[in-house]
């Protein structure tokens, strides 16, 4: 006969409900720690598998990390690089852009007073309230933004670092991770961590084709419809692609802002249905043979793991709540007691039916 709990259930939850609180307040306030470590950690298990084939070859361990280090921050640089060098073409226009910007909002205005029966005098005057308020919190906006670029500088500078040292101190933290298990559970756990090395590195590598691939079909589709700066936005609309839901609508309002502002109002049309093309053929074909092979989270949970991620971390937490919550899908579905929740985030449907619960009646 199973013992019960000690604790009752009106104890327990309450317990459990504080316990989930002040995990994710730990995870917000220490993020400038948090982060650099899990991307660091991410990278290293990617990098692994170069840095094992250079040791094969006869490099020495510290060459070999060092070198796969250098080499994925020379590729990030070059891409920062050229996104840099289109951004720069893209602020020559600025001003040309401005402008066309200000008739299309006052065409705007317009539209809005004929049809709202709005007065364009009170459209006007509210807006200024906007700027006014806008300029107001203008210092705030201004300490924010100096703040991210300073812990970006700051994760810049320490990711090498980590993932150097996550690569180099590889086998005492796996013998570290071995011993706080008993010998019964060392299949187990051994299990887990080759199925989450394995899942992030086919995750990131699928992701990055993925990228390419959109990146390429924005680029064509927007050379063909006449669009300035094709290639800096496919670019930038792949980048965004890769946050999930979320990035996509982002990375549709661009080019059709730019479209409005560029060129006629049906080109927006056109980019609306370009990009929602690419994003059918990315969801159906790409993204289901290349990046969620691996990654088997239904899309309720993978929404709600979004917004979370978003609102602790920013942008870095929206890229990191998919891998994360497959690994901690992966090791649910080893324990007992979590195998409920590992189903739970997983895409599994269950058949529908009359006997989906099945209730026990005492025997008299």
């Amino acid at each position: 006969m199973e013992k019960e709990s000690y604790l009752p259930v009106s104890v327990r939850m309450p317990l459990l409900l504080l316990g989930i609180v002040a995990f994710f307040f730990v995870l917000y306030i220490g993020q400038e720690i948090i982060l650099p470590l899990l991307f660091s950690v991410i990278i290293a298990i990617l990098l692994n598998p170069f840095v094992n084939f250079l040791q094969r070859k006869g490099c020495n361990r510290i060459i070999a990390i060092f070198i796969s280090v250098l080499i994925s921050f020379l590729l990030i640089a070059a891409l920062l690089l050229f996104i840099g060098s289109q951004l720069n073409m893209f602020a020559e226009a600025l001003p040309q852009l401005k402008l066309k910007f200000n008739a299309l909002f006052k065409e705007c205005v317009i539209w809005v007073s004929q049809n709202f029966n709005v007065s364009t005098g009170k459209i006007n005057e509210w807006i200024s309230t906007q700027k006014a308020e806008g300029i107001s919190n203008s210092t705030q906006v201004i300490g924010q933004t100096l703040t991210t670029i300073g812990g970006v500088l700051i994760m810049i500078f320490l990711l090498p670092v980590y993932i150097f040292l996550f690569l180099f101190y590889k086998p005492l933290l796996l013998n570290f991770i071995s011993q706080l298990f008993s010998e019964n559970k060392q299949a187990t756990v051994e299990e887990v961590l080759s199925e989450t090395k394995s899942l992030i590195q086919n995750y990131l590598v699928g992701l990055l084709i993925e990228a390419g691939l959109v990146a390429t079909l924005n680029t064509l589709g927007l050379l063909v419809l006449g669009i300035d700066y094709a290639l800096l936005i496919g670019v930038i609309g792949a980048l965004l692609n890769i946050i999930p839901y979320i990035g996509g609508i982002v990375a549709i309002a661009i080019p059709m802002i730019l479209a409005l502002a560029t060129k006629e109002p049906m080109y927006a049309v056109y980019v609306f249905a370009l990009y929602s093309l690419v994003q059918l053929i990315d969801n159906n074909f790409i993204v289901p043979k290349i990046v969620a092979s691996k990654v088997k989270i239904n899309a309720l949970v993978s929404i709600i793991v979004v917004l979370i991620g978003g609102a602790l971390w920013g942008v870095p937490g929206m890229f990191l709540s998919l891998p994360l919550t497959a690994i901690v899908k992966v090791i649910f579905d080893r324990i007992d007691a979590l195998k409920p929740v590992g189903f739970l985030l997983g895409d599994t449907m269950p058949v529908i039916g009359k006997n989906m619960f099945h209730f026990r009646r005492a025997k008299k």
